[in-house]
């Protein structure tokens, strides 16, 4: 049996935020060109497994809400796209470079968890999101620090 993994997932909010994941209540996380983030799609993410929704480039940027995984890894369609901005021309049908898993949503959080404030917590140092340089958009968390931050985006604040 598998240990079940949790997960945070970045989008800017303009191009898709957790009210359009509300508003679609599932989407396939396409357009990811990284091949870590890739490889975390594609290799470990298990249908089920929770999922902290970010809004990356915003002001302030932070966490959202909360989703799962819907679906397990399949080829990313947009790498196929010529009209898509994730088209990759080495990426095939039969040989597909890129992957998706699809998210299904669960909440918006009543109190968004602002990057300052996951900072602020010691407790949360190890967390990826917050370490200098870190930019993937898909990146595991611990199942501590996940749940101190499903604690801070219950709470009403």
């Amino acid at each position: 049996m598998k240990t079940q993994k949790f997960w945070l997932v970045k989008s800017e909010p303009e191009t898709y935020s957790i009210d359009s994941l509300k508003k679609d209540h599932k989407s396939l996380w396409t357009g990811v060109r990284n091949y870590q983030a890739r490889n975390f799609m594609m290799n470990e993410m298990q249908v089920g497994e929770p999922v902290l929704f970010y809004h990356s480039s915003a002001e302030p940027p932070g966490v959202a809400g909360l989703a799962k995984v819907s679906k397990a890894s399949q080829p990313d369609p947009t790498a196929l796209d010529k009209k898509s901005s994730g088209f990759d021309p080495k990426s095939t049908a039969e040989k597909p470079i890129w992957f998706c898993v699809e998210i299904e949503f669960v909440e918006k959080f009543a109190n968004f968890v602002a990057l300052a404030t996951l900072k602020s917590e010691k407790s949360l140092r190890d967390l990826l999101v917050i370490q200098r340089g870190q930019r993937l958009s898909v990146q595991p968390v611990t199942e501590k620090d996940f749940l101190h931050i499903l604690k801070m985006g219950k709470s009403l604040a």
